[in-house]
């Protein structure tokens, strides 16, 4: 048996077999390996959880909010970009989800029949009938074609008895923000003697008031609520706001916290960027040390953009920022409700506070320190004291700013949204910025400036069609300037809707609140943040206008020696 054995595993091994022999040992190996790659690609496939491109932008979009280079603060008078606006810049990535849609919609008549009207043309229409439903959902998507609508809402009773109230989230087709919006509307139904229902009117922008959801009642301010977003994370302008100031709700829940608060320096009434710079540095350290960010909510508003030309304090950071968002999606707090616990507190839990009066004293030189409170203190010579010094140097490649934490005031967003939706959400959009000496011809005779209406005409005329909408955002108070344009377009600016701000507005009464019964003016920093984001909904955007020559744009150290 031995011997015939070996004979055999001698004979396997012969020079005539080894290339048999080793194609069949390549073939089982090759076998073996596709075996394997198919198991491993099974696994992954069914374990794999994708990231959500949105909250993880492009390489693109990573070096506009960071900076890679120099750290020190540039400002101008414009609006910052704030994070709903970056998002825009990954459009392709978002592209699939934008276009989904749960609406189905097939081109008919924009009627219904309902039977067992028993002929009573003057009974009560029942807006919860689904083929009402369907009545005014088709002809909301007739009327507004400029628009991509993603959900309806439920219809409810309107102010009569043949009036509903319908919302909706929609989308303009060309919008380039990412971002949905909500609209509710009041239409107007007749019913014929064959009971057929007929849409006589549809009410302007959030005319239809009983359909808008609500803010509930006895709701805890704190960390609980989710900000206003939908599925996909993006920003739902059109909602309820609920910026009311979060709280810590026990004694145990604040003594086992861990909190940064900034106090003093020199970055109080300089410009909006400038704040921001400076907040947004305070901010992405307190997350770097996982600590909560102890915040002034008050803003003092440089001259820049009050009417006075005075600086003013006592502006509330909800009037220009999302802090719904901002407090879903960060950890901060009001620094007067923090001081308040703190007092009751401190001495009781033996809570400790730790002092830093060095800006160069780096966060990551702070990551040990167990001190319930770290106070950075900042002195009285600038530029020294200023808050972003902190985020300089090699805290620079640590340390980010979290500028997708910061989104503007979904109120002012609710203007410019009530705008485009008066231009039907058709129409393009000019820019022009206009400095102090293309104002005063008669002290500067010799300035060759882009924006006489000569020049506007003939650039805008190989771009924009005759006839469009043209919504014009412009410093320029005179706007009969612009009036040569108007034998060609029909121009917008945005003191055409002062309505949407005045004393009877949404607008005016939600500010009055957040600011104890006194009226807030309407100022220039809140105008610039609605034209720019007016003319970024334009279908065409043209901004190519700017003679803004050896004019100071910054309020802090800088001018511009030439025009861009």
């Amino acid at each position: 048996m031995l011997g015939r054995s070996t004979l055999s595993r001698t004979a396997s091994f012969r020079p005539e077999n080894l290339g048999q022999n080793a194609l069949a040992m390549i073939g089982n190996l090759c076998f073996t390996m596709f075996v394997l790659g198919v198991l491993i690609f099974t696994i992954i496939a069914a374990t794999y959880e994708p990231e959500d491109p949105l909250f993880h932008p492009s390489a693109k979009i990573t070096s506009f909010l960071t900076s890679q280079s120099n750290a020190t603060f540039k400002s101008d008078d414009t609006v910052v970009k704030t994070g709903e606006d970056f998002m825009a810049l990954n459009q392709t990535v978002v592209a699939t989800f934008i276009n989904a849609t749960d609406v189905e919609y097939k081109e008919e008549s924009v009627t219904e029949t309902v039977p067992n009207c028993e002929g009573n043309v003057d009974s009560p229409i029942d807006c919860t009938d689904p083929e009402v439903f369907h009545l005014l959902m088709s002809k909301a998507i007739d009327q507004f074609k400029d628009i991509h609508f993603y959900r309806f809402g439920k219809a409810v009773r309107g102010d009569s008895d043949n009036a509903c109230d319908m919302a909706w989230r929609f989308r303009p087709k060309e919008g380039k923000t990412a971002a949905f919006y909500k609209d509710y509307r009041r239409f107007t139904i007749t019913r014929s003697a064959n009971c057929t229902l007929s849409v006589v009117s549809i009410g302007d922008y959030h005319s239809g008031v009983n359909a808008r959801k609500k803010r509930k009642r006895n709701q805890k301010p704190g960390f609980e609520k989710m900000p206003v977003k939908d599925n996909a994370g993006l920003l739902v302008v059109g909602e309820a706001v609920n910026d009311t100031l979060p709280v810590i709700e026990s004694e145990n829940s604040f003594s086992r916290g861990r909190y940064l608060i900034y106090m003093g320096g020199g970055d109080r009434c300089k410009s909006m960027n400038h704040f921001l710079w400076s907040f947004l540095c305070a901010l992405g350290e307190a997350q770097y040390l996982n600590r909560t960010l102890v915040m002034d909510l008050t803003i003092c508003l440089n001259s820049m953009y009050t009417s006075s030309n005075q600086d003013e304090e006592g502006k509330d950071f909800r009037f220009y920022f999302d802090f719904e968002h901002l407090k879903e999606a960060a950890s901060v707090l009001d620094k007067e409700q923090f001081w308040s616990d703190w007092n009751k507190w401190q001495k009781k839990d033996g809570l400790n506070l730790y002092l830093v009066e060095d800006f160069r004293v780096t966060p990551m030189k702070l990551s040990e320190v167990k001190d319930s409170l770290i106070m950075r203190k900042f002195g009285s010579v600038e530029p020294d004291n200023y808050w972003y010094r902190v985020c300089e140097g090699e805290t620079e490649s640590v340390v980010q700013r979290p500028w997708h934490l910061l989104w503007k005031s979904r109120r002012l967003l609710d203007i410019v949204s009530a705008i485009a939706s008066r231009l039907n959400w058709d129409y393009d959009a000019v820019h022009v910025e206009r400095g102090e000496k293309a104002r005063n011809k008669d002290l500067w005779p010799n300035l060759d400036a882009d924006t006489s209406p000569d020049a506007l005409i003939s650039t805008l005329a190989d771009k924009i069609e005759n006839g469009r909408n043209v919504y014009i955002a412009t410093n320029e108070p005179d706007t009969s300037f612009f009036n040569p344009l108007k034998d060609k377009y029909s121009t917008h600016f945005l003191d055409e809707y002062k309505d949407l701000w005045d004393e009877n507005s949404e607008w005016y009464s939600e500010t009055m609140k957040l600011n104890k019964g006194a009226a807030v003016e309407f100022d220039g920093y809140m105008r610039a943040s609605v034209d720019t984001e007016v003319f970024l909904r334009g279908k065409k955007q043209i901004e190519t206008f700017n003679d803004l020559t050896n004019d100071c744009k910054d309020g802090i150290n800088t001018c511009n020696a030439a025009s861009s």
